[in-house]
């Protein structure tokens, strides 16, 4: 297994158990409360963790400019977008759509950075895809009761993250250092959400507690790992490859969920869902 490939795997580890962890931490905090603690979280361990591994060597101002402009979308934006999507639509409408993450980087790699789709990286791809669908879809809703542009909301969420990866790979080819993209997109995202909290840290919004900032902190730990984990694989590996890889978290989520949090059954339809994304991981790996 190459590098990369391990790397995205271990992304997508972290990512998940964010997502567990994150699902026990929002019995004590709203998402808006919550998005303050860990953002910022990972951020304050990165700016500690750079006191043993930023060098600066490789100095490049447009790799660096790069990296910030992604960091004011990505987590923040996101993130925003994330708790936007999931209460207008719910988690059903807002999770599918998320899925279609590695489309829109996988589209901005070969537009952008001039990456060839083998046939074999586009079966897999697809096979991802389509398994995290099946994935996180669940049942029939009620009535939909959301207008029809509400759609772009977390439309628009999986498009930015696509993107965010691909404009990261860009940046890395200018200053290989996926350490410093993941310091400086954090930071200003830690600045980006404390100026915006006033649009969604409301009266209504759940008051700070003790348990939940220990559980939020867990998650932007995770977060802060995986993302640095991703920018790794794309800093070795082609986006691509990668960012399918990275968008099987929901398998962790949901082995974690069975055996932490009994929430879920093993019914036909998460059965094929693990079927068609490991069959993807497996080629996208020989890929």
């Amino acid at each position: 297994m190459e590098t990369s490939t391990a790397l995205a795997l271990l992304a997508s580890a972290f990512l998940g158990t964010a997502v567990v962890i994150a699902n026990v931490g929002l019995r004590y905090l709203d998402p808006a409360r919550g998005a303050l603690v860990s953002i910022p979280s990972t951020t304050l361990l990165f700016w500690l963790l750079a006191l043993f591994l930023f060098r600066g060597k490789g100095w490049n101002a447009s790799a660096f400019a790069i990296f910030a402009a992604v960091g004011l979308i990505f987590p923040a934006l996101v993130t925003f977008l994330n708790f936007a999507s999931n209460r207008l639509t719910g988690p059903t409408v807002a999770g599918t759509i998320s899925s279609t993450t590695p489309l829109f980087a996988v589209l901005g790699a070969i537009l952008f950075l001039g990456e060839r789709l083998t046939p074999a990286a586009a079966a897999g791809t697809a096979a991802i895809v389509l398994g995290v669908v099946a994935l996180t879809a669940r049942g029939a809703d009620l009535p939909r009761t959301w207008a029809a542009w509400v759609i772009l909301l977390p439309l628009a969420g999986a498009a930015i993250r696509g993107g965010a990866q691909a404009t990261v790979k860009g940046g890395l080819a200018l200053w290989p250092d996926p350490f410093v993209a993941a310091l400086v997109g954090y930071t200003v995202s830690s600045a980006t959400i404390f100026a915006s909290n006033r649009a969604f840290v409301t009266r209504a919004s759940k008051a700070l507690d003790r348990r939940g900032i220990c559980w939020f902190v867990a998650v932007g730990l995770c977060n802060g790992l995986g993302v640095l984990a991703m920018y790794a694989a794309l800093n070795r590996g082609q986006v691509s490859v990668v960012s399918p890889l990275v968008a099987t978290y929901p398998l962790f989520t949901l082995a974690l969920s069975a055996l932490f949090l009994r929430e879920e059954r093993f019914g036909p339809r998460v059965l094929l869902g693990v079927a068609l994304t490991v069959a993807g991981v497996v080629v996208l790996a020989r890929a």
